[in-house]
């Protein structure tokens, strides 16, 4: 089985200004004469991170890595108590992930994305389709509502509703009977910063209940950071209230923009929060997609899921 890479750090990096106040924080590392390969984290709101540069054989590909808007090393940070999220959309990260390919000389690109980084990739490649030469997906979400609503709202508590519970009663009575989105949106913005803690602690938990398999009772090691907890869980809630801007099943409408490209799927058999059916029916619509099916849940960290992954972009190497 293929094995993720040695560890390695990026031979540059920087902050692309991008307009509108936003500089992003972009890194490359392999060989500076390799393949491009772009790398789109999730979350939204992850950040990139060292693991991601291990998915590529470093002798043959030059890979990119960044932050997309207010995470990981990009400014201003969502985790700033009067950051302005307003101009952190879809389309806006399209717009930065071409400035970003024409600052780097890049002409194509392999690009890579999981979970939320999926539906980034697809939504770059049906804007920009001459610029992809393959995409390598896993986890996969495509942004729609009904994606939003099984993973946020009415959908993945059924399953695990002693974490859907704990969310919910951490809500003050007065906002349980709403939309639990907005609910939580609203206390991440609040003027108290132990009610803006409280809030990103309780909404990391129930992110940390459903990626793994089997199944987290505790808090994921990464949201214990707690400047990172709240930068997420505002970029979440800002996309989820917004469907991603993708909502009304945009990335399905354009697939054919994408019909030429070559394309590995990859998901986890017991993936909750990327059902296995979405990249089923991308397989049924895109004429040179493949689907590998992995005994995995969301989770990245899953030995069987970065097998699969290392395997595909191995294929891919020039």
């Amino acid at each position: 089985m293929a094995q993720p890479y040695p560890e390695i750090e990026p031979y540059a990096s920087g902050r692309l200004d991008v307009g509108e106040g936003h500089r992003v924080y972009w890194e490359t590392c392999g060989d500076a004469g390799g393949k491009p390969a772009l790398v789109l984290h999730g979350g939204p709101g992850s950040g990139c991170g060292a693991w991601q540069r291990r998915l590529f054989d470093p002798r043959r590909y030059r890979v990119v890595l960044l932050d997309q808007r207010n995470c990981g090393r990009s400014t201003p940070h969502a985790s700033e108590p009067n950051v302005d999220l307003t101009t952190n959309t879809t389309e806006r990260l399209v717009a930065d992930i071409e400035r970003l390919r024409a600052h780097l000389g890049v002409d194509r690109w392999l690009v890579l994305g999981g979970s939320w980084g999926s539906a980034l990739a697809l939504t770059y490649a049906e804007r920009h389709p001459r610029r992809v030469a393959e995409m390598v997906l896993f986890g996969v979400v495509t942004g729609r509502r009904d994606e939003f609503d099984w993973l946020f709202r009415d959908g993945l508590g059924r399953f695990f509703p002693e974490a859907w519970r704990q969310r919910r009663d951490a809500l003050p009575e007065t906002l349980r009977d709403g939309d639990v989105v907005d609910a939580y949106r609203r206390l991440l913005f609040d003027a108290d910063p132990a009610t803006r803690a409280r809030a990103a602690h309780a909404w990391c938990l129930w992110e940390s209940a459903t990626p793994d398999w089997p199944p987290r009772a505790e808090l994921a090691p990464r949201f214990r950071d707690p400047r990172f907890a709240l930068a997420f869980a505002r970029i979440v809630t800002h996309y989820v209230a917004n469907d991603a801007w993708l909502g009304d099943g945009r990335v399905w409408r354009e697939l054919d923009a994408i019909d030429h490209v070559p394309i590995t799927l990859i998901n986890g058999r017991y993936d909750f929060q990327a059902p296995i059916g979405t990249a089923w029916a991308l397989r049924e619509r895109l004429p040179r997609a493949e689907l590998v099916v992995v005994d995995a849940g969301h989770s990245a960290g899953n030995d069987r899921l970065i097998e699969a992954i290392v395997a595909a972009t191995d294929r891919y190497a020039v």
